[in-house]
């Protein structure tokens, strides 16, 4: 019954969502901005019950009810319960149930807590969200159904997929997807505010908690993903430019762009149609990052179907609602009135050109993720990787990052070229030192793209700190720490990726018991192998001590692991973290004559990558608490007046 029961709570949901939609169309249609007060309930409603459905599939996985076709296709009896949870959502049907389900639990927080927009923007935008949430309900009930009955029940269940069993499986895919559903908040407030004609600083203030929050959780979910990949695949490399990698980064681009953009138009009140455009591209990369994932078109670990019948809904979806909000953006872009002028040189130029960048950027990785896909459809196979988009979007993130640096050191509306420039004295002269030494310590050690990236990860990292100078710090607004702290995780983040390029030591070496291999300044020593058994799995063990000069020797046990169900090998990499890097080691199979294949690497200061990554995410978080506790004091302080 339970299964049941999630069924029609999802059908309910789908009925109210559609109810939300007839009720806004005719508010609206009709001029009565007061049935925004029927339209609330509704919302809240549709929310409650998608997330009662949920709630019964994560039950129905957590009891292995195995007359649940999901459940048995992606299970199993014997699991550890963190994989059964998890488990829910490392699925095609559970993954899309916990889309609409942050998608419904959204549009009901709108409803209940938004109080800044109008009467008639606000149902706009929550019409907005329902005609989303329909599209999806109906993938799921007519294409997709998380709840469908095996006859007779199954002795159990096939597993879960060993790739996904880790405790990457709960975290990365629901921050990833919190982040995805906050851009089609986004996107449903640009749709409400171009019905309504009210694109405006008041609009984009009730925007910007949405658009900060998702960018956040894109933030986290990608650097969480980035670090799983990169432990679990036993590959050694923190990206791969896999299509579905770049799946999750062309949303945070565009979310990154609009962030900047709704942050003028809030401040300054410009920016007001690349605002719009913005939210709309942003959730149109989400929903193309949705298409390549379920579409069946990809062979990938993050993929989740095969089946193109359910890429071919999702494809006309994307059509539905990406064509639709360009064509509404295109009919009524003409009556969105030009916000507030400001000259060449400001912080608001600025802002545009990092727009620029980042849409350059992101056309960039767009068509190197799906250019190959369309010379497939036409019988020509073309692999784009690495290369291609280190060579062509590298130089021009490093430009983006030296606009960064720039941006916070320009004033407002107007500026003088001169005294931006003698702001920036000292990271240039920074940039300039790093760059001298750099070039003359490590000559013909290091490529130029990582003594640029590492020469401006130095100059962006002094500049991100320098609005704080002369200011008195315990009086400094928390959104502008925030500012800082996410502009000086860039510049970590950049230093991290630019040092595992350039100093990165990789060792491939065949070792019997009792051998010694050297790797950079590490010198490691096979002791034993042995088997061992865990909850699902058994594995061979290698034993193995680590010296770094003449420090303390630490022993390591990377391992290679077989699961039964589904039968899969795997490899688990030991790590061994020290301030300035990782000892990252692979053990691989035993050779005919018994010696061991390892791969061995000595990452410098890779660490910074996921560092910097959490600092974006801090600094995020800072500036919406920041923004948020101002607009509370701001509304207290008025009715205390009153």
């Amino acid at each position: 019954m339970i299964a049941e029961a999630g069924l029609i709570a999802l059908w309910l949901a789908f009925a109210l969502a559609l109810l939300q939609l007839t009720l806004a169309g005719f508010g609206l249609a009709g001029g009565k901005p007061e049935l925004l007060g029927s339209v609330r309930p509704v919302a809240v409603a549709q929310g409650v019950l998608v997330g009662i459905a949920f709630a019964l599939l994560i039950t129905l996985f957590l009891r292995s009810d195995m007359s649940v076709a999901l459940v048995v296709t992606n299970s199993h009896s014997m699991k550890p319960w963190l994989y059964k949870f998890a488990g829910t959502w490392g699925n095609h049907e559970g993954s899309m149930l916990l889309w609409v389900t942050v998608m419904g639990v959204a549009g009901a927080a709108v409803a209940l807590f938004e109080r800044a927009l109008r009467r008639d923007t606000h149902m706009a935008t929550l019409g907005g969200q329902a005609a989303i949430s329909l599209g999806f309900y109906a993938f799921l009930l007519f294409s997709s159904n998380p709840f469908a009955r095996v006859d007779p029940p199954a002795p159990d269940g096939q597993g879960l997929n060993p790739l996904l069993q880790d405790p990457g499986l709960a975290f990365h895919p629901p921050t990833l997807y919190l982040g995805y559903v906050g851009l089609s908040v986004a996107f449903s407030f640009a749709i409400g505010a171009l019905l309504t004609r009210r694109v405006d600083a008041a609009f984009a203030r009730a925007m910007r908690p949405w658009v900060l929050a998702a960018w956040v959780l894109l933030t986290l979910g990608i650097t969480a993903g980035s670090y799983w990949a990169y432990y679990e695949l036993g590959w050694g490399g923190w990206w791969f430019w896999d299509p579905v990698e770049n799946a999750s980064l062309m949303p945070w681009l565009a979310a990154t762009a609009l962030l900047h953009s709704v942050t003028v138009l809030a401040t300054r009140d410009a920016l007001r149609a690349w605002t719009v455009m913005l939210a709309v591209i942003a959730f149109s990369m989400s929903m193309v990052g949705t298409f390549l994932v379920r579409s069946g078109i990809l062979t990938s670990v993050h993929a989740f179907a095969v089946d193109p019948e359910r890429g071919t809904f999702i494809l006309v979806l994307l059509g539905f609602y990406i064509g639709g909000a360009l064509a509404l953006f295109g009919w009524r872009v003409g009556a969105v009135r030009e916000g507030a002028p400001f000259e060449l040189v400001s912080r608001e130029t600025m802002l545009v050109v990092n727009n620029l960048l980042l849409s350059v950027i992101l056309g960039l990785v767009l068509i190197g993720t799906l250019y190959p896909l369309m010379t497939e459809a036409f019988g020509h196979k073309v692999s784009v990787g690495a290369p291609y988009f280190d060579r062509i979007a590298g130089p021009v993130a490093l430009i983006l990052m030296l606009v960064m640096a720039a941006g916070p050191l320009t004033r407002w509306r107007r500026d003088k070229l001169g005294l931006v420039a003698r702001r920036l004295l000292v990271p240039g002269a920074i940039a300039l030192l790093v760059a001298v030494v750099l070039a003359t310590v490590a000559w013909g050690r290091i490529g130029v793209l990582p003594l640029l990236g590492l020469t401006v990860a130095l100059s962006v990292g002094a500049a991100s700190v320098a609005p704080l100078w002369k200011r008195n710090l315990r009086r400094t607004p928390l959104f502008t720490w925030g500012m800082v702290i996410a502009h000086l995780g860039c510049a970590v983040s950049l230093a991290g990726m630019a040092c595992d390029s350039a100093f990165t030591v990789e060792k491939l070496a065949a070792v019997r018991v009792g051998d010694t291999v050297q790797a950079g300044d590490w010198k490691l020593r096979l002791l034993q192998i042995s088997p061992i058994a865990g909850d699902n799995w058994t594995a061979l063990q290698a034993d193995m001590e680590a010296v770094r000069g003449g420090g303390r020797a630490v022993t390591l046990h990377p391992q290679s692991r077989f699961f039964a169900s589904p039968a899969t090998a795997t490899t688990e990499a030991a790590l061994l973290t020290r301030w300035n890097g990782q000892l990252y080691v692979v053990l691989g199979q035993e050779a005919e004559d018994g010696r061991w294949q390892l791969r061995i690497w000595w990452k410098p200061f890779v660490t910074l990558i996921w560092l910097g990554g959490v600092m974006i995410a801090l600094g995020g978080a800072l500036a919406l608490v920041g923004r948020e506790r101002r607009g509370w004091l701001l509304k207290w302080r008025g009715r205390a007046l009153a």
